[in-house]
């Protein structure tokens, strides 16, 4: 592993076996920020127990996670532009284990914030660094799938943290602590790992540099420019509604199938983890299709089936368990094509190299801290209705599908020659 050479762009079509070590690597971003996300929601109940937190509380320390995850976005992306994408790429993934290990020993509330803000931080400034290493490292024929790989371990962090918490949900406040060592050993296996790798000579050279072209103030002024603000304001837009539903379900799903649809928790995480095998296959499949032509064929498919799979939900307002289940099964596949990975592609495409962590650290921020304000008062508003909380997701996702239609008809296309025009013009000054 140490020896490997990540080859940069323009390369070979092919995927080599070094590009995707670093898609892994770089994955586990994704990996622990939805392990982080959901093992917290599973927790939740117990955390509520434990602390003896009220709903507010409850709602308080969820939105502490996703305001934290927010702002390590926005900080890290600019960051990891600026100073040097392996610096910041080998560093946070320790802070992540830090948080890890506080909400594993948390002997009280105050440390238990502690660690869900630590965690959250580490979980963010990774995001838009990670998928800024694999892009500028990938050659762009095949940068589709490396994206797309990172998203599947989104998929199996959850599979892992449901994994975790049905085999130990009746353990009580154990099942948590269990749940956070968990992520706490995988955050610092990633870290050797990372810290072994090595990129090419001249991308080496680049990063001592201080980040992709040497990037200062003035390639933020661009960010006002109608080429990249028109990207920027499409991608977080479906981002932000997406993730809207997404976070709420993530972080709420359990709590609401126990308080709301009746279930026990054992039931509740198993109805969550039944669906995750397809969630994962489905992943896969995207990853294979994700630099043809049907990946924007299966999105406006997809997009229309998500929305329908929360209105069913919608429509019993949550307490009929056989809809829980529909919804649940039915989403976990077709989020996988009309979802996350769709925006991460899409983000990598619609910016130049020297922006990416940048635009991405700024929409995915700004997309969690509205997610955090909402968050916020979840709980609350699904102990006082269920079934507007999964109103309100379904027209979430209806706008992010509209949302995703002018992307791929409008912004895509034109993001992409935007690219190609830059790269022309770098190229020809070297």
């Amino acid at each position: 592993m140490s020896n490997d050479a990540i080859s940069g762009w323009p390369g070979k079509p092919q995927v080599t076996r070094a590009q995707w070590r670093l898609a892994v690597l770089s994955g586990m971003a994704s990996y622990l920020d939805s392990g982080i996300i959901v093992s917290s929601g599973l927790s939740l109940g117990f955390w509520q127990s434990r602390f003896h937190l009220s709903s507010w509380g409850v709602g308080a320390l969820s939105a502490a996670l996703t305001f934290s995850i927010a702002l390590g976005s926005l900080v890290g992306g600019r960051l990891a532009d600026r100073f040097g994408r392996k610096r910041v790429y080998g560093i946070d993934i320790l802070v992540y284990a830090i948080g890890a290990v506080l909400l594993v020993f948390a002997p009280n509330s105050v440390v238990l914030f502690a660690g869900m803000i630590v965690g959250g931080l580490a979980a963010g400034a990774d995001l838009p660094t990670s998928l800024a290493m694999v892009s500028e490292h990938s050659p762009r024929s095949v940068r589709g799938r490396l994206i797309g790989a990172t998203q599947t371990m989104w998929v199996v962090g959850i599979t892992a943290a449901i994994a975790i918490g049905f085999g130990t949900s009746t353990l009580g406040y154990l099942s948590a602590q269990i749940l956070f060592a968990h992520l706490g050993v995988v955050a610092l296996i990633s870290w050797v790992l990372r810290n072994r790798l090595r990129l090419s000579p001249v991308l080496e050279e680049a990063e001592q540099g201080g980040g992709a072209e040497g990037i200062d103030a003035r390639a933020l002024r661009r960010l006002a420019a109608k080429p990249i603000l028109v990207p920027l304001l499409a991608t977080g837009g479906f981002y932000l509604t997406w993730n809207l539903a997404a976070n709420t379900m993530g972080q709420y799903g359990t709590y609401f199938l126990t308080t709301v649809s009746g279930a026990s928790q054992t039931l509740a995480t198993g109805i969550g983890l039944a669906g995750l095998p397809v969630a994962l296959a489905c992943s896969l499949a995207f990853v294979r299709l994700a630099d043809t032509p049907w990946r924007d064929r299966l999105f406006y498919v997809c997009a229309a089936l998500q929305v329908l799979a929360f209105a069913v939900a919608a429509s019993t307002g949550g307490a009929v368990i056989a809809a829980m289940i529909f919804f649940l099964l039915l989403y976990n596949v077709v989020n996988q094509f009309a979802g996350e990975a769709n925006y991460k592609i899409w983000s990598q495409e619609a910016f130049p190299e020297e922006l990416r962590a940048t635009t991405q650290g700024l929409t995915y921020g700004l997309s969690r801290a509205l997610c955090g304000l909402a968050g916020l008062a979840t709980p609350a508003l699904i102990a006082a209705s269920g079934s507007a909380v999964l109103w309100i997701t379904t027209a979430c996702v209806a706008v992010s599908g509209v949302m995703g239609v002018w992307i791929v008809r409008g912004i895509a296309p034109q993001g992409r020659a935007t690219v190609a025009t830059a790269v022309r013009e770098k190229e020809a000054i070297r």
